[in-house]
């Protein structure tokens, strides 16, 4: 009788605790990251190398190839973090970007328009001139105050010995009368208030893997070193500063780069204080990507976030879980690359060479 009426407090208990987690409710929202992939115009910039990318141009790139290009973007753009949050990303980092006036054309597309983006961008000193920006819904982040900051790297620092060069879009200029300095992307940082919780972003998009993997290490060591100095200034500023860093790394999550220069750890059990978590590791443990090169895939696209967003207190906005936005009609379905993801050929108006990444920050509401 006595285990019996054990069986049924215990019951009892169990019942209440489960019926109180389902009674809570959550505030969400999507932060995405996607490399939108040679989003250029059609106008010919004298100052970059965008030769390519007009209608003289290899690509034969159109008026119509780029308005095409703007709906598919803006049509996934639209749709990331469905169905957990109907939402669209209330943050959105985005690299390949020509200008921008692309950007501005982007956020325009009907898919698009009624989440009212605001758009933070600053021209980075790349010679095909893509840059990194950041898409924001006004409603819901108030940026206080950004900045671009240079990566200064420099072709003597390559340490390794010479690969077999790896197929890239994004060639790695060398200028010798400036010290043979390699003139990539700038870090984007800003800072808001997410409601009313103050957060920084860094958005990336690293040097190439242009001359090899194990060549152009280096470079990208320099920006996970860069990246690690930037949160450590928050930091300081701040010991609970909450920091995401986002961006097409070029490396995986298993590369030093992300490993040993920005110290990104796999797991939240062995992320020491002011230390990063990175969600996408486990992704690459199981055979997940955003990039496939030979048939093999890689997650060069991830989110990145400080310790203080993994504490278990949802009393303030923390990270809920990570994914890889690759839908169906995201995926090329014939042909040579059946499987990766549908970019852009002569042929036909793609999406982009990888697939979009996000994470969800949840906060509890309070009743």
């Amino acid at each position: 009788m006595k285990l019996i009426r054990l069986y049924i407090y215990c019951i009892a208990i169990f019942s209440f605790s489960f019926l109180q987690a389902q009674s809570k409710k959550y505030t969400i929202h999507s932060v995405a990251f996607y490399n939108f992939e040679n989003l250029f115009d059609t106008i010919n910039d004298p100052t970059t190398h965008d030769d390519e990318w007009t209608p003289n141009g290899a690509q034969h790139w159109t008026k119509e190839k780029y308005e095409q290009k703007l709906k598919n973007l803006s049509r996934v753009l639209s749709e990331i973090g469905t169905p957990e949050n109907s939402n669209a990303p209330t943050l959105i980092g985005g690299s390949e970007i020509e200008n921008r006036g692309v950007l501005e054309d982007l956020i325009k597309q009907p898919k698009l328009q009624h989440f009212d983006y605001g758009i933070i961008h600053f021209d980075s000193p790349d010679k095909r001139g893509i840059d990194v920006a950041l898409l924001y819904q006004k409603k819901y982040f108030k940026p206080t105050s950004y900045s671009n900051i240079p990566l200064y790297i420099y072709k003597n620092n390559l340490i390794a010995k010479e690969e077999k060069k790896e197929e890239t879009d994004d060639e790695v200029e060398i200028k010798t009368e400036n010290k043979n300095r390699i003139f990539t992307r700038d870090q984007l940082l800003i800072t808001g208030f997410l409601e009313d919780e103050e957060i920084h972003i860094i958005v990336n998009h690293w040097p190439s893997r242009s001359g090899g993997e194990k060549k152009s290490s280096p470079f990208r060591e320099a920006a996970g070193n860069l990246n690690r100095r930037i949160i450590d200034s928050l930091q300081q500023i701040n010991p609970n500063a909450k920091v995401m860093t986002m961006g097409d790394l070029n490396d995986g999550p298993f590369n030093r780069s992300v490993k040993v220069a920005l110290g990104a750890k796999a797991k939240k059990n062995e992320v020491p204080e002011f230390g990063t978590f990175n969600p996408f590791e486990e992704m690459a443990n199981k055979g997940m990507g955003t990039i496939a090169f030979r048939d093999s895939w890689d997650i060069f696209d991830q989110i990145i976030i400080t310790e203080s967003l993994i504490k278990p207190d949802f009393s303030t906005f923390k990270f809920w879980k990570a994914g890889i936005f690759n839908k169906p009609f995201l995926v090329q379905t014939s042909g040579q690359y059946k499987g990766y993801p549908l970019r852009h050929s002569l042929t036909e108006v793609g999406f982009s060479d990888h697939f979009p990444v996000y994470i969800y920050l949840i906060k509890e509401m309070k009743l």
